[in-house]
């Protein structure tokens, strides 16, 4: 078979929802150049034909509906405080972290993100992991148009959600992440553990709730928006399983002990916060997540 052939296969099977034309706009009102926002979504996996005629159809039809207010730019919602680990390119390589010491391996501005060695030890990921493994079930995602969750194609996983304080074990790690990012411990969401399997994988998204969204009132009642993400690697894949921010042309390498940390302080995509779980090519990858609110989570 031409490698032609393959290539109309992969883009006949690419469908555009809406939730992608909604990300599209957003680029667009941040003021992202459409070659950025092109190679992003070839990054993300998207034929580049189907990629092209999407942005085009997209962005015809939102200035049809902006009509004689076109050239109005999209308001950006206010900016919020959020978690800031306490280190800046001065300080030491080392944070010290409730009698634990977690290494700074990469910092970034913009998007604001940070790289850890040695978060977890090794023996806390193999606990970690052998609480989680009789729990798990498909991943779900929240439910945009109700607020509840649901199973979508776009995350390949199973999951499962600890308690916040549920054992000894997850107590101290939440202690030890919200002295890292300097945020209440009480405005962390319960840790969720997943599992890829090969060929698994969480196509780019962005971690605030959506306020377009109809569902998304019902989610911000328990605590706000959330507005920042510790993902901690319990495991080294045999292949494959980056964690990828596509407008920053950055993959941080799944390794055991170590976390990418990020944080948004608008629900907005100039936060340039968008991110995704690259496919498991071999083995399998597992990862522990921390979503962290505006205020009190309950």
């Amino acid at each position: 078979m031409s490698n032609g052939t393959e290539t109309t296969k992969t883009a006949a099977n690419q469908v555009v929802t809406d939730e992608l034309r909604r990300w599209i706009v957003e680029q667009a009102e941040a003021g992202c150049r459409p070659d950025d926002v092109l190679k992003a979504m070839q990054t993300a996996g998207w034929d580049e034909e189907v990629a092209l005629d999407a942005m085009e159809e997209t962005l015809r039809a939102r200035l049809d509906e902006l009509g004689p207010r076109k050239s109005r730019a999209a308001a950006l919602p206010p900016a919020v405080p959020v978690p800031n680990p306490d280190h800046d390119e001065k300080s030491s390589p080392v944070i010290e972290v409730e009698g634990h010491a977690v290494r700074v391996l990469m910092t970034m501005a913009e998007p604001r993100v940070m790289v850890f060695g040695g978060l977890l030890s090794e023996a806390e990921c193999d606990a970690m992991m052998a609480l989680a493994g009789p729990r798990l079930l498909r991943s779900e995602t929240v439910d945009n148009a109700t607020g509840g969750s649901e199973v979508n194609a776009a995350r390949t996983s199973d999951g499962m959600f600890f308690e916040r304080g549920e054992t000894p074990l997850i107590d101290k790690i939440e202690r030890r992440l919200a002295a890292l990012v300097r945020w209440p411990l009480v405005n962390g969401e319960g840790l969720q553990v997943l599992r890829y399997r090969p060929g698994a994988e969480y196509k780019p998204h962005h971690d605030y709730f959506d306020p377009v969204h109809p569902g998304t009132a019902r989610v911000l009642e328990r605590g706000g928006q959330r507005v920042g993400t510790v993902v901690m690697y319990l495991n080294t894949p045999e292949g494959g399983g980056a964690t990828t921010f596509p407008e920053a042309g950055l993959a941080v390498a799944p390794v055991k002990g170590n976390a990418v940390f990020f944080s948004y302080d608008k629900a907005h995509a100039s936060t340039k916060t968008l991110h995704g779980g690259a496919p498991v090519t071999a083995g399998e990858k597992w990862v522990a997540t921390k979503w962290m609110r505006e205020r009190e989570f309950r």
